[in-house]
């Protein structure tokens, strides 16, 4: 089973206060699992705006859409991605996800 995470990163229509990439869901399960949630992400995420008078949801791949929010007054751009863990220093064997995902930590080219 891997782990993966689901990541907002605001594009257009937030201060610059509010700017950093976010992490909106966390999955542990099957890379299906991780799609779903990714794109219920997509299809729900409002970072607190009120009346949402349009939503559309871009597929830039399968592990990443873009979406474009409008209410009232402003226009708002996310792009929402799916991580997988393929690394991680607190397991013993240093893996999380298949051997063939790891990334090198030796500085060597995967």
């Amino acid at each position: 089973m891997s782990r993966w995470i689901v990541l907002i990163s605001p594009l257009e229509g937030v201060s610059t206060m509010n700017c950093d990439t976010k992490i909106v869901r966390e999955v542990d399960g099957t890379e299906e699992e991780a799609r779903e949630a990714l794109l219920t992400a997509a299809n729900t995420y409002s970072d607190s705006i009120l009346k949402i008078r349009r939503r559309e949801v871009f597929r830039v791949s399968e592990r990443s859409y873009f979406i474009r929010i409008q209410n009232r007054m402003s226009k708002y751009a996310y792009m929402v991605q799916l991580a997988e863990l393929v690394s991680d220093s607190d397991r013993p064997d240093g893996a999380a996800g298949t051997p063939a995902d790891a990334v090198p930590t030796d500085g060597t080219p995967a």
